[in-house]
């Protein structure tokens, strides 16, 4: 379970030692070769042992409890990427993102800019979800918040969009702050951590150490970090580091799905409406 946690560390500093060598290794002197060389060696097993427990680690986990929380947004929203479809939801378990689920505003009479219609970059202020307010899934204690970085335009067309697919990993040298842009982690009074990411920039309302209530406005919805249009991500996970945190699966509080009449306690499939209110 612990060499599983670090594979993402492990991998990064397997890359990072085997860059550095094949960049710099010829401007060392000629006694380093053999250290040189068994170092390589030694990062190129890291390399393979951190990629067969990224393949193999899951089959021993622990199959968790759903744990119900509230909808971190109001009213009308579209799931994209949604673990009531597939796991992981975001193809990838990294920074304890399996059941993440990323929420799209598509509020009764307005209709948000459609991919592959009008420009390839958009400001984020043309998308209805822009600017609306998040709301803390859980009571607790907040552990992280950050809200400096920049909300850039959407990527609304295939080829701003594989733009963006190299952008990703150029942000991920950053590490995960990159990746999820302006973001608050609280943990709940029950010991898990509620993730809230893609923020605004500058909006974010609370601070690390400060308690919130479930419910309580910590943000509002932006297109920062790792992000092609402005949306909510949001996902729950076991520890406070983003680099060992293990993903583990939730549920909103009574929202209603599509057009149904009741509240349910779910999440909402990839193409499907949830409504939620305050």
């Amino acid at each position: 379970m612990l060499l599983y946690r670090v594979r993402g560390i492990l991998l990064a500093a397997t890359v990072a030692v085997l860059l550095g060598f094949s960049l710099f290794g010829s401007l060392l002197p000629d006694a380093l070769s053999p250290f040189i060389t068994q170092g390589a060696w030694w990062a190129i097993f890291g390399m393979v042992l951190g990629i067969l427990l990224a393949l193999t680690g899951p089959r021993c986990l622990h199959a968790a409890e759903t744990t119900v929380v509230s909808s971190p947004v109001a009213g009308r929203w579209l799931a994209l990427n949604s673990p009531a479809t597939k796991t992981p939801s975001h193809g990838v378990r990294a920074y304890g993102q399996t059941y993440a689920i990323d929420l799209v505003y598509e509020p009764d009479g307005h209709e948000r800019p459609r991919f592959g219609v009008g420009p390839a970059m958009r400001p984020p202020q043309q998308y209805p979800a822009f600017g609306e307010p998040v709301y803390s899934m859980v009571s607790g204690t907040v552990v992280r918040a950050s809200a400096w970085h920049r909300d850039h335009r959407s990527r609304s067309k295939l080829l701003a969009l594989i733009y963006m697919m190299f952008e990703g990993p150029i942000r991920e040298l950053g590490g995960p702050g990159f990746i999820l842009g302006n973001h608050v982690v609280v943990r709940s009074d029950e010991g898990l951590y509620a993730v809230t990411a893609h923020l605004q920039q500058g909006s974010t309302l609370v601070s690390s150490g400060e308690a919130v209530a479930v419910g309580q406005v910590i943000g509002r919805c932006g297109n920062s970090g790792n992000s092609s249009e402005p949306h909510v991500h949001c996902h729950l996970m076991d520890r406070a580091s983003l680099f060992r945190a293990i993903g583990l699966p939730m549920m909103f509080d009574s929202i209603v799905l599509d057009d149904q009449l009741n509240p349910v306690n779910a999440l909402p499939k990839g193409g499907q409406h949830m409504t939620a209110n305050r």
